[in-house]
């Protein structure tokens, strides 16, 4: 998977050496994916930035739904 290489700085850009592309990242796209390379579940994922940042975790599966779909499009995962 892409994503696995994604190097991501103190401003939020997500480079990927191999491609030599980057992406500016929000906090959250950030957090997906630090918790994606640790092997968490979609579902694990939304519960765990629920209880972070205190939203409800139905608003949070609507985010994490988008952003699961998008790096599915740009082929970072499979």
């Amino acid at each position: 998977m892409l994503i696995d290489e994604i190097i991501i700085d103190e401003n939020n850009m997500g480079y990927i050496p191999s491609l030599g592309i980057s992406y500016q990242l929000n906090d959250m796209a950030k957090r997906i994916i630090e918790l994606i390379k640790e092997g968490k579940s979609k579902e694990e994922i939304v519960h765990l930035i629920a209880k972070e940042s205190g939203t409800d975790w139905r608003v949070v599966h609507i985010d994490v739904e988008d952003f699961f779909q998008k790096i599915k499009i740009y082929g970072l995962l499979s």
